[in-house]
């Protein structure tokens, strides 16, 4: 019996890898996103990740990673926002393509211009009259910890510490969650010069929130897709 369930399998295996082969990478495999797929799901991410930011924005609180740094900058000088992310964003570009692969960091661009009309227009859409500040730093982590997870998983990332998170997670096997965690602190000590000591810590709660579930959940022993 377990030699002609296996036997089966692979049969199974064997058609799936062949009809993929007949549409070129079109079609999904047990280890294969689609590019459907895969814009669908960096798509869900970004939106997720657009949300989470509008919270914790609403309240005058920071996001984490070159976001957060982007945000400090944008607070001290007045610079343009995107335009500061972006320039923060370039080195890490570099890195992505000679470490990651060319198809990573395509889906990161792609993802990081999403994000960047997605909370360009996203005051004129979504709004908040009340959220009570530890609630929205909870959730906004959240928020942005299921989206980030969600580009992990689709091979993606909104660019900077993601995509380092990802690559040391892939040639170190450090997680991806506690990477971007060690470089949320120094987000969030370099904060303390532009916005008030309480906006900070309970950005600092929302990092963890999003960190913590990064770490937990994403694993790639137990996430094998790519």
């Amino acid at each position: 019996m377990k030699t002609n369930m296996q036997a089966d399998s692979d049969r199974l295996e064997a058609e799936t890898t062949a009809k993929a082969h007949r549409f070129g990478h079109w079609a999904a495999t047990p280890t294969r996103h689609s590019p459907w797929e895969d814009a669908l799901g960096i798509l869900a991410g970004v939106a997720l990740t657009a949300v989470g930011i509008a919270i914790l924005n609403s309240l005058g609180f920071l996001t984490s990673g070159m976001a957060g740094f982007a945000f400090v900058i944008h607070y001290l000088t007045g610079w343009n926002f995107g335009l500061v992310f972006f320039v923060l964003n370039l080195p890490f570009y570099l890195l992505a393509i000679g470490r990651m692969g060319r198809a990573f960091t395509v889906k990161t661009a792609c993802a990081v211009l999403c994000l960047s009309v997605f909370t360009a227009v996203s005051p004129s859409l979504l709004s908040f009259a009340y959220v009570q500040p530890l609630t929205g730093a909870v959730l906004g982590g959240l928020m942005i910890g299921f989206g980030l997870l969600a580009l992990f998983r689709h091979r993606s990332s909104v660019g900077g510490v993601g995509i380092v998170a990802v690559y040391c997670q892939d040639r170190f096997g450090w997680r991806a969650g506690l990477t971007q965690l060690g470089v949320d602190i120094l987000v969030f000590l370099s904060a303390f010069a532009a916005v008030s000591p309480r906006a900070v810590l309970y950005s600092l709660l929302g990092a963890l929130v999003l960190n913590l579930f990064l770490a937990i959940n994403h694993r790639t022993d137990r996430y094998l897709a790519t």
